[in-house]
């Protein structure tokens, strides 16, 4: 009966982790709506949201500090709710990269529209790729799909890349547009942090399904 009660904590845990990932997912989408139609509904929206994923995330810290306190898992299960602490904090960064950008939508409010030459769209489609990848692999303890959101990230960091060499050349020529442009900048490096956070749930659920730990691997690969 105890392992039977421990395994039921342990998904009552997983399930909790996974609705403040859906609230997540859902914050940085409705910012990113925010910021490309300027609707300021949706940034309050946002906020509400991230008020959400904050009580979320103490909930689940608590349940997990509870279950190492009182259940002294071993192996795979220590492995779980090691990671779930790890994912907690990525999933609630997600929410402040939404934050972030629902307040540079609002900062935009009284600047014109107008046509950049980059593709924030498409940024935020493949990081949302990337975020319901990294989910999905820890619902389904999936090593292989968690690996392959690892491989995600490099076109991420080259979208940032050239959104800031191209944003920056539009401020030196066009200085009357250069509000407009540097919060372009802030969203996508904001963007690019959300993918970061992704990853880093990636990683931590190839830590849990494998027991190995493949932080840095790649970076060191690419020095290389």
């Amino acid at each position: 009966m105890p392992r039977i009660h421990f395994q039921q904590q342990l998904a009552a845990l997983k399930d909790k982790l996974l609705a403040m990932a859906a609230l997540s997912q859902q914050a940085l989408s409705l910012s990113l709506e925010a910021y490309l139609t300027g609707d300021l509904s949706l940034c309050d929206h946002v906020k509400e949201i991230e008020a959400a994923i904050n009580a979320a995330e103490r909930q689940v810290d608590e349940m997990a500090y509870d279950l190492l306190a009182k259940e002294q898992p071993m192996a795979i299960d220590l492995r779980f709710i090691l990671s779930v602490i790890k994912i907690n904090g990525d999933l609630e960064r997600i929410g402040d990269q939404a934050s972030n950008i629902a307040q540079r939508t609002q900062a935009l409010h009284n600047e014109p529209q107008i046509s950049l030459p980059i593709d924030i769209p498409d940024m935020g489609e493949k990081v949302g790729v990337m975020i319901r990848s990294a989910i999905q692999s820890l619902l389904e303890a999936d090593a292989k799909l968690a690996e392959r959101v690892l491989e995600m990230d490099d076109e991420i960091d080259v979208m940032n890349h050239d959104v800031q060499t191209e944003l920056v050349d539009v401020m030196q020529q066009h200085s009357v547009v250069s509000s407009q442009a540097l919060n372009a900048i802030i969203v996508a490096r904001n963007l690019e942090r959300a993918a970061d956070h992704a990853t880093n749930i990636a990683e931590d659920v190839i830590f849990w399904v494998r027991g190995s730990d493949v932080r840095h691997q790649y970076s060191l690969a690419e020095a290389d």
